[in-house]
C-alpha cells in the first residue's frame, strides 16, 4: 500500500498537469506563448520536474504574476516539489551500506 501511495504522489501530479492541459489548452497556450523556445518544451519539462509548480504558473500566469498571492502561491509550489524531490534522501542515509 505505501508503494502505491508513493507512486500515486509521484506521478499523480504529473498525470493531472497532462490532464489538464489537454482539456484546457487554451490556458496553457496563454501562459507559455511569447517564451523564447518553442512554447510546448517549457510544460513538458516543468511536468517532469517540477509540476506542483507548472501547474500553479498556469493557473497564476495568463492574468499576470503580479500580486502578493500569486508570488506566495508560486512559493508554495516550488516549495512542494523540492520537498518532493528529497524525501527519502536525509532519513534513509543510515540504511545505505559503506555509509556512516
Amino acid at each position: 500500500m505505501c508503494c502505491f501511495l508513493l507512486i500515486l504522489f509521484v506521478a499523480g501530479s504529473r498525470i493531472a498537469g497532462i490532464v489538464f492541459w489537454l482539456f484546457r489548452p487554451a490556458l496553457w497556450n496563454a501562459a507559455f506563448l511569447g517564451w523564447p523556445i518553442t512554447w510546448w518544451i517549457w510544460p513538458i519539462l516543468g511536468l517532469i520536474f517540477l509540476p506542483f509548480t507548472t501547474i500553479m504558473y498556469v493557473l497564476v500566469a495568463p492574468g499576470g504574476i503580479s500580486g502578493i498571492w500569486d508570488w506566495l502561491f508560486l512559493i508554495l509550489a516550488v516549495v512542494i516539489d523540492l520537498a518532493g524531490h528529497g524525501v527519502g534522501g536525509w532519513g534513509n542515509r543510515d540504511k545505505m551500506p559503506g555509509t556512516a
